[in-house]
């Protein structure tokens, strides 16, 4: 009797808890919606879903005096650079940390909420367990987006640069080349070597338009090959299309390595499910076998 009214106290304390963060969140969106609502309108629904609710995210971030300039948070700034330009990357790094704050706490009163319905202390715990890991998921959105683009990159690569070598030993200068190259496909290499074109073409020059290249794709080879590309091209080096293709060939075995590699991280990573699928028919076994005895 006393640990059921222990019980009802409690869910009627946990309630008053969850209605009062409810009306402090709804009155923060309120206030916020009006003040940052500028910083939001350019902002697309298909990237950032539901970015009416970040005004809520951004006081927050105002309020507490989030620290940009901390160690992870300049990590986090050079991807907004990589990904939206060095222009956008401390407002884009402001947005990421509202997205993750309001989703997070959105979550967070969810669980006060189906609580209260419900009175499953269960749905409460799990629910901000789930907002926690909300934050930590969008915290590496960017993180993610940019690797799996590198990864595309990477895909791409080998065979960009073997049409590259092919048309340079061909007798075509590097720059129609590349141009050829770049048109020759729609994937995200593809899309980065015509922003090099077009740099060239608005009056960059073609060695800055190769090294702006090689800092948007961050990707390790593709850096390495630029840099032997603009070195070459710098000193018009007379073996420049043996390079070429020197560079096509190392390229290709670096792809068959990383592939045989995948391949081996597939085959461990199926080996956890098979281990614990064979455990489970063990004991399906076995605990009969017991039983009757």
């Amino acid at each position: 009797m006393v640990s059921n009214m222990f019980l009802s106290q409690m869910s009627i304390v946990i309630m008053c808890i969850g209605t009062v963060l409810i009306v402090l969140f709804l009155i923060l969106l309120l206030v916020s919606g009006r003040k940052y609502q500028n910083l939001i309108e350019p902002l697309e629904e298909k990237e950032f879903p539901l970015h009416e609710l970040y005004t809520f995210g951004l006081m927050i971030g105002d309020i507490f005096k989030l620290n940009f300039n901390s160690k992870k948070n300049v990590t986090r700034k050079k991807e907004c650079e990589l990904w939206y330009g060095r222009q956008y990357a401390l407002y884009y790094l402001k947005i990421y940390h509202a997205k993750k704050i309001t989703f997070a706490v959105l979550v967070f009163l969810l669980s006060f909420l189906l609580y209260g319905f419900t009175r499953e202390s269960t749905i409460l715990l799990m629910f901000i367990i789930m907002s926690v890991a909300l934050y930590m998921y969008f915290g590496e959105e960017l993180h993610n987006k940019i690797k799996v683009r590198s990864q595309q990159l990477l895909r791409e690569f080998p065979e960009a640069v073997s049409q590259l070598a092919l048309l340079v030993n061909a007798g075509m200068i590097l720059r129609e080349a590349w141009r050829k190259t770049a048109e020759s496909g729609t994937g995200e290499l593809h899309r980065q070597m015509r922003k090099a074109i077009s740099n060239m073409d608005n009056g960059m020059s073609e060695i800055e338009a190769y090294s702006v290249f090689s800092q948007d794709c961050v990707v390790p080879e593709i850096k390495k090959f630029t840099s032997v590309l603009i070195q070459n091209l710098t000193k018009g080096n007379s073996e420049f299309c043996e390079m070429l293709k020197q560079q096509s060939n190392e390229i290709w075995m670096q792809r068959q390595a990383l592939i045989k590699q995948q391949g081996e991280k597939a085959a461990a990573k199926l080996l956890i499910p098979s281990s614990i699928m064979f455990i489970g028919i063990l004991i399906m076994i076995i605990v009969p076998i017991f039983s009757n005895m």
